[in-house]
């Protein structure tokens, strides 16, 4: 994953020379711009996409909270302030975590650490985006490329490593996606995971037995801790 932008927000100058200092220390985020005003930043996010934002919480024209609640497209935020106080109230919003005034650099790296696993995850199932008018098509990238499928032409999933094959009616699609975050996204009315490396489409299975499934001429093994699941769908 490239480097998170990143902007810092803080009225102390030196607060913004330390997080600074510790970004460059590390390649996990580039600060794109650094504002001691929050109102210029503002304007600057209506412009720019950001990935993340060091947020002070404590500032004399417009705190932290109230700088979240003008900005309509919210990036992941860690906050940065010397009050604990500020700790529940700041979950509300998209964050990532939450940093007390003086921050060590160890504090520093797990706080932008768990923000790109966070960032991270949230692309991957962008990846792989249902269309929202008709909830029965999907988008799935396969290298630079982006398939539409119907949903209804999924046949089986196969999971082989880092790797998901989307076998369809007319077409395999070979995705570096996570099989969890896809079965998420489709209907469990639909589908049922079979195996720790397939999911199946309901529809579409011909003949079901204690040990295989078999689609066409694919037999699909069941797992055992997916036996029962399976079982019931029978009655």
């Amino acid at each position: 994953m490239r480097s998170i932008k990143t902007i810092i927000i803080d009225d102390e100058p030196k607060a913004i020379e330390v997080l600074q200092r510790y970004a460059n220390d590390t390649d996990i985020v580039e600060v794109e711009a650094t504002f001691r005003d929050p109102v210029k930043a503002i304007d600057y996010l209506q412009n720019e996409k950001i990935d993340l934002i060091f947020l002070d919480i404590n500032m004399p024209k417009l705190n932290g909270i109230e700088f979240l609640n003008v900005l309509e497209q919210k990036p992941k935020i860690i906050f940065t302030t010397a009050y604990s106080e500020y700790a529940l109230e700041s979950y509300d919003y998209n964050t990532a975590d939450y940093l007390l005034k003086p921050i060590d650099f160890k504090r520093f790296l797990k706080a932008v650490t768990k923000a790109k696993n966070l960032i991270s995850s949230e692309t991957k199932k962008d990846s792989l985006t249902p269309n929202t008018e008709t909830d029965k098509t999907i988008y799935i990238k396969s290298g630079p490329q982006l398939y539409k499928i119907q949903v209804d032409d999924i046949l089986y999933l196969e999971k082989d490593g880092n790797y998901l094959t989307f076998h369809t009616k007319d077409k395999k699609i070979l995705s570096r996606q996570n099989m969890k975050d896809v079965f998420e996204i489709l209907s469990p009315e639909e589908f049922i995971r079979v195996h720790k490396s397939y999911v199946v489409s309901k529809n579409h299975m011909e003949i079901i037995e204690t040990h295989q499934i078999r689609i066409g001429q694919t037999k699909i093994p069941v797992g055992r801790n997916y036996r029962e699941d399976l079982m019931k769908i029978v009655g």
